[in-house]
């Protein structure tokens, strides 16, 4: 089992893109991984009591964002919240959940298989509140700000008007994130909230693809076929510089001409499928 390990502010693990914010926790307690720097991370956020529909595209969204390489951040809520969670798996990739309560305790208790993947396929499980601390009804709003924090965008996938989803959404766009949401019929009370964040200026999730250009990320990037997972050109290419030898991070921005954060996507991605491996801070190698 996963040890607790909590990291405060003073250490150099604590997530950087909490730092900004100065209503951010003095430390997260964390059980697996804290997400990756320098990876792009999206947030999907939902209705507990949704629809079909959305339970069906919170996940569609997931899986097509992770299997791109972007993290999915959630709350580990039923509902939108566990699609997420469950389409980043299916998508390859690796998510992360917030929670209400200490780490240590899994909420809602049906969720715990789902807790348990998240955490054997390389996420993690973050909180503020110590652990042995119980899920109470303010802990969830709260803990919204660092959910928007850990994420360059937020989806918003059905909320009525009075949703806890609205207050992520807020605090997304008080840190200057951008916020999507997920258009529904004018008169469906789960569509209500989603409608007035696009009313209000928040983008249209049409299609992942809108998301994935947000991050800048190319949808050539999406490589599931039937179940599998084929490499991406960008990874083919990448390999072929490293079978030359160990690489830097910045040898092969140097060799292959993409971006850093691109890059730093694409080298997670291939460390957790096994393609290769990381020798040194930095430094990386294919594994034959």
């Amino acid at each position: 089992m996963e040890q607790v390990v909590y990291y405060h502010k003073r250490d150099k693990a604590y997530p950087e893109r909490m730092r900004p914010y100065p209503d951010m926790p003095a430390g997260i307690y964390t059980k697996g991984r804290l997400p990756f720097e320098g990876v792009p991370s999206a947030a999907i956020v939902g209705a507990r009591a949704c629809s079909v529909y959305g339970r069906v595209q919170a996940k569609r969204y997931a899986r097509e964002l992770a299997a791109a390489g972007v993290q999915i951040i959630s709350g580990l809520a039923t509902g939108v919240d566990a699609a997420a969670h469950e389409g980043a798996l299916e998508g390859g990739g690796v998510t992360f959940a917030v929670l209400g309560c200490g780490v240590d305790i899994c909420y809602p208790k049906e969720n715990y298989p789902l807790m348990r993947r998240m955490l054997e396929h390389g996420g993690g499980i973050l909180s503020e509140f110590e652990p042995g601390e119980e899920p109470a009804a303010w802990h969830f709003p709260q803990r919204n700000r660092i959910i928007s924090a850990l994420a360059d965008l937020v989806l918003v996938v059905e909320a009525r008007k009075r949703s806890g989803s609205l207050i992520t959404a807020d605090y997304a766009l008080e840190q200057g994130k951008s916020v999507y949401a997920l258009p529904g019929r004018v008169n469906d009370p789960l569509s209500e909230g989603c409608n007035r964040l696009i009313a209000q200026g928040a983008g249209i999730a049409v299609e992942p693809s809108a998301l994935l250009e947000e991050l800048g990320i190319s949808a050539n990037h999406r490589v599931l076929e039937n179940g599998k997972r084929k490499l991406a050109k960008e990874e083919q290419k990448m390999i072929g510089e490293m079978k030359k030898g160990s690489h830097t991070l910045e040898e092969l921005h140097q060799a292959t001409g993409y971006p850093i954060p691109e890059l730093s996507s694409l080298l997670v991605r291939m460390q957790l499928d096994g393609l290769i491996v990381e020798e040194g801070k930095n430094i990386y190698f294919y594994r034959e």
